[in-house]
């Protein structure tokens, strides 16, 4: 009973569906801002031999719904007094306050380099919605 041509159609169709669920599901996520700040090293510290890497992380979450959060990986390149510079990432998670990160390192080690990565996308906030209760609050009587 069925067709090639009706099988062929089918396929297609359940295609063109699938891509624009992909496409309506992407469009609803956004990506917030990160950036990192007062990135230092401490002293080193006794009896561990140990320096702390410090960093405060900002973000710009408008474009995210309200209590959005995720992770991010931060990507460093440590260079060593006694081995091969080396590439690494660490994970931490995000919010949409500003944070502080720390990581330790021997003494004879340091970075490089860093470089925030793999962010953690988040649910887009309503415009529509923030746009009718700002129009509905105009509207009331005092």
């Amino acid at each position: 009973m069925f067709t090639m041509r009706t099988c062929t159609a089918g396929v297609i169709a359940v295609i063109a569906g699938l891509t624009d669920l992909a496409e309506t599901r992407a469009q609803n996520l956004c990506r917030p801002a990160l950036t990192l700040g007062e990135v230092q090293f401490s002293p080193i510290r006794m009896p561990k031999l140990q320096r702390n890497w410090t960093a405060v992380v900002t973000l710009d979450a408008s474009e995210c719904a309200a209590n959005a959060g995720g992770h991010f990986d931060i990507a460093f390149t440590r260079l060593s007094e006694n081995a091969p510079d080396l590439d690494f990432r660490q994970r931490f998670a995000w919010s949409p306050f500003a944070q502080n990160i720390a990581l330790d390192f021997p003494a004879d080690e340091a970075v490089a380099e860093y470089r925030i990565e793999n962010i953690t996308p988040c649910v887009c906030r309503d415009r529509a919605a923030a746009d009718r209760a700002a129009a509905n609050s105009e509207w009331r009587r005092p």
